[in-house]
């Protein structure tokens, strides 16, 4: 039985803990591959470099929407992103997406750099990794307006209809730590109501720590512990679940 953390940042240059030692525990807890997850231009370029000698691990490039108006309108930065896309290791583009939730960024900079990002995902043909919080609605017509975009909606933390948005649009669901602490009855509903086929397993390390680690730092370790949460909220075996969701990712992340 191994397990696959879709979505980590343990290459961030402000991580708390060694990151080698943090891929260690995670091997010895059965978590066989990490995914380092691109935020910025300049983290993107660390975890590009991160992976480079580390034979579990493989990195994203994205410009989180937080992050959008620094690079809206700035043609270098956006050059020197797209660079990156040829490196070795890189299997995703993201996380980008839309947050409304923070406003980070002015809504026109966080949908021109989503677009930025999409395109270069078609371009060459790579999935990308969605963030998308309190902005489903303006999100779906973007998305529609590209073709034959695979990917996955990251920390999944809403309701059904949006899950079935997502579904009916071949996406894939990321879930994590919040599931473990969530109060909310619609987004468990939720998390039962993903199909096996379209679930993956994240940490999003070193935040969103789960039960009954609430309190530390994150780690990839810690998927195992929300794939046993999930498994008895869903009614599967931890086997099962591990199975399918270690398939999933290696075939939308050529991993």
């Amino acid at each position: 039985m191994e397990f696959i953390d879709t979505h980590c940042h343990i290459h961030f240059s402000d991580y708390k803990s060694d990151p080698d030692q943090v891929i260690s525990e995670a091997l010895n807890n059965r978590i066989t591959k990490m995914i380092c997850v691109g935020c910025t231009l300049d983290d993107s370029r660390i975890g590009v470099e991160f992976v480079s000698s580390r034979d579990n691990c493989w990195a994203t490039i994205g410009l989180h929407p937080h992050e959008a108006k620094k690079y809206k309108g700035n043609s270098n930065l956006q050059e020197e992103f797209t660079q990156l896309v040829d490196k070795p290791k890189v299997v995703a583009i993201g996380e980008t997406g839309l947050d409304f939730y923070y406003n980070n960024s002015p809504k026109n900079a966080q949908i021109s750099i989503l677009e930025f990002q999409l395109e270069l995902a078609q371009k060459n043909n790579l999935p990308v990794i969605f963030h998308v919080r309190d902005a489903f609605d303006d999100f779906w017509p973007i998305f529609d307006n590209f073709k034959d975009i695979r990917g996955v909606i990251h920390s999944f933390s809403s309701n059904v209809d949006d899950l079935d948005n997502a579904l009916s649009r071949g996406l894939h669901v990321g879930l994590n730590g919040i599931m473990t602490f969530a109060k909310d009855d619609a987004l468990l509903d939720a998390a039962k109501a993903v199909p096996l086929q379209k679930l993956l397993l994240e940490t999003d390390a070193p935040f969103l720590t789960p039960v009954p680690f609430r309190g530390t730092i994150c780690e990839p370790k810690h998927v195992r512990v929300t794939a046993e949460f999930l498994a008895n909220l869903r009614g599967e075996s931890l086997e099962e679940l591990a199975a399918a969701t270690c398939k999933n990712a290696q075939a939308l992340f050529n991993i």
